[in-house]
């Protein structure tokens, strides 16, 4: 933990050297987590996580970068991920949007924590009308957690407002190793699928989602579980 908030202190300083004109479209978000779970795999064996993230937005473009930082544990020394972003979001009509770009995953704490490193490219479509908000999304790795394999989730997701303030979100994706005999779950798994059901809302200026969520896994850092996290989000 120690060695992750070294890093995002690191991550924001640049903030403070920066006019306040130049921040106009920067923002940084940090959130708190009963447990870092990707795609319902606990990547904190089923621990707290603190996580930040520092993003900039292009004027008028839909383009935006950023980074996310958080720490991890994964049974050995490595004990912090830092990922890097850039995408475009672009609405293509009243009601459908898109939102894509590429992200690189990186891994710290001992000398071969690095050897999980990798890219992967992401499109998100999404399809708002008067029974809430409906998405697809894509993402794909061609060398999956340094192993060489190909990698596809696939997820469908829907939100419903409950009342002001109040949302639900149902989503439900699948993990699809391309390559099983250089990637798979627990051995054996080429893939999975994760069910998650998250409500959430905001007070005081922050973000509260309690989500509970399952797969179809057989590891007890994949089981059912519930997720609480807590963020805020400035802007600058």
């Amino acid at each position: 933990m120690i060695t992750t908030q070294k890093t995002l202190f690191a991550v924001a300083l640049p903030l403070v050297i920066f006019s306040e004109s130049t921040l106009a479209d920067w923002s940084t978000t940090v959130k708190g987590l009963s447990d870092y779970t990707f795609n319902g795999v606990s990547q904190t064996q089923n621990d707290p996580a603190l996580q930040g993230s520092l993003d900039y937005s292009f004027d008028d473009t839909g383009m935006y970068a950023g980074t996310w930082a958080s720490n991890v544990d994964f049974g050995d020394e490595t004990n912090l991920e830092w990922d890097v972003y850039f995408g475009k979001y672009a609405q293509l009509s009243d009601t459908l949007s898109v939102d894509y770009g590429i992200a690189y995953y990186s891994y710290h704490g001992q000398s071969n924590s690095s050897d999980g490193d990798y890219f992967e490219a992401y499109s998100k479509f999404g399809y708002v009308s008067d029974l809430g908000k409906t998405e697809l999304n894509f993402w794909y790795s061609w060398d999956y957690f340094g192993t060489g394999a190909g990698h596809v989730i696939s997820m469908l997701a829907h939100t419903i407002e409950l009342a002001p303030n109040h949302m639900l979100r149902a989503s439900f994706d699948i993990s699809n190793s391309l390559d099983g005999n250089k990637f798979a779950w627990d051995g054996s798994n080429k893939s999975y699928k994760h069910y998650r059901l998250a409500y959430q809302t905001s007070l005081a200026g922050f973000d509260i989602v309690i989500a509970a969520e399952n797969t179809s896994l057989n590891i007890d850092t994949a089981d059912e579980r519930i997720v609480l996290s807590v963020g805020r989000t400035f802007s600058f």
